[in-house]
């Protein structure tokens, strides 16, 4: 069941559309305005934001331009009663990949919603995140629990094989593999230590470093 972040402060429109596409099928959770929209699309298991321009708190135009920095992958689709075309240029400049001009018809926004489902899926995920941990593929830029964290070149790729693997036991010859390009080396203990160097820099604030060691096996990056 695709999950929406609704975001509209209209109380009409929104039990409209709210109940429409339940009927069809969806999960919808809604926000009247923009600091609450916000949070809510920046959480867990968000498949695709629909966003009104005119909000109280944070506007439209801001809340998309939050949501262009910290999650570039998610979809957001504006619905606005702002039709001229400066309008809808602005929209899509700031990060919007569809824009639905009001009224509308649900059956064309349940349309324009799944065909842009289709393309997010169809797009490998550039940014990962884990255990309270954000890894940027393309920037190659990691935050934990919202903290900036510097790693190198070789930490970044030992963390961002452990996040492409969640919940699973890597041994030492697999990460030694995939990270140092070596088959085997019973001699060395640098996956011990490049994991050393990552949870001292991923421990921020107290909080819990999500990298297990699994004894006699390997380790685990936790997914909660």
């Amino acid at each position: 069941m695709p999950n929406i972040v609704l975001i509209e402060d209209e109380p009409g429109i929104a039990d409209f559309v709210d109940r429409g596409l339940r009927a069809r099928g969806f999960d919808v959770r809604v926000a009247f305005d923009g600091d609450l929209g916000l949070e809510l699309a920046l959480g867990e298991n968000v498949d695709l934001v629909l966003l009104d321009l005119m909000l109280p708190g944070r506007d439209g135009l801001e809340v998309l331009a939050e949501l262009a920095a910290r999650r570039p992958e998610l979809p957001v689709i504006v619905l606005t009663a702002r039709g001229e075309l400066e309008d809808r240029v602005s929209g899509l400049n700031a990060g919007a990949v569809d824009y639905v001009v009001k009224p509308f018809a649900l059956s064309e926004l349940e349309a324009r919603i799944r065909a842009q489902l289709r393309a997010s899926r169809q797009t490998p995920a550039t940014v990962l995140r884990r255990g309270g941990i954000e890894l940027d593929l393309l920037t190659r830029s990691v935050a934990c629990h919202g903290e900036p964290v510097r790693l190198t070149n070789t930490e970044f790729d030992l963390l961002a094989h452990l996040m492409s693997h969640p919940g699973q036991v890597l041994t030492r010859q697999q990460i030694l593999r995939a990270v140092w390009g070596y088959d085997h080396d019973p001699a060395t203990n640098v996956v011990d230590v490049y994991i050393g160097y990552l949870r001292r820099k991923l421990a921020v604030d107290g909080h819990p470093v999500p990298i297990r060691t699994v004894r006699s096996r390997g380790y685990r990056l936790e997914d909660a």
